[in-house]
């Protein structure tokens, strides 16, 4: 057994030794470049105030420092590229947008006005010139309609007092004919009298 238990503790110690020394690889191969240099420095012997660092170790940080530039480098270029882009659609849709916009007001301009007899015409003046004209007609209408009444009732005033005139005329004739023919008759009888 006990055998058994010293063979079970050199196996484990053996992985164990195996386990750490893939995380030191590991470590200088993955994470950050900030982890990796804390792994660096905790790896790494001392030297009175000095760290001495494994030049495989220093060529592998300054590598992966190298392929990290080399990223973002890649990845700002592409950003630019990117950017240089977006700004060109934004220059373009700028562009359009304007284009629009002119459109836009030409099309509210043609909607607001039309053409009579080859004059464009704003629809706001055209109502305001129809309204004031409707005003003016009526006004026009009403001041006829009160000088027609008007003239009626002096119309119907002058045949009312033509009609009168007439009966006293009428009347004034009869009663002339009448002395007449009294004037007439006492003539005559006058006449008779003084040939008798």
């Amino acid at each position: 057994m006990k055998k058994n238990l010293i063979i079970a503790l050199f196996t484990f110690f053996c992985f164990s030794g195996f386990l750490f020394a893939q995380e030191e690889g590991g470590s200088l191969n993955s994470g950050t470049i900030e982890s990796q240099f804390d792994h660096l420095n905790s790896i790494s012997n001392n030297y009175q105030e000095y760290k001495v660092v494994k030049k495989a170790h220093l060529e592998k940080i300054r590598q992966n420092v190298t392929d990290s530039l080399k990223v973002f480098k890649d990845d700002l270029a592409l950003l630019k590229q990117d950017l240089k882009d977006r700004q060109a659609d934004i220059s373009d849709l700028k562009t359009q947008m304007s284009a629009l916009q002119e459109q836009l007001a030409a099309a509210e301009e043609a909607r607001d006005s039309f053409a009579i007899m080859g004059f464009p015409i704003h629809k706001a003046a055209y109502n305001t010139f129809m309204w004031t004209l409707v005003a003016v007609l009526l006004g026009a209408f009403l001041f006829f309609l009160f000088q027609y009444s008007q003239s009626y009732k002096v119309i119907s005033k002058a045949r009312k007092d033509l009609d009168e005139t007439r009966e006293e005329f009428d009347q004034h004739r009869k009663n002339t004919l009448e002395r007449e023919r009294k004037l007439k008759r006492e003539l005559v009888d006058a006449l008779n009298q003084k040939a008798v």
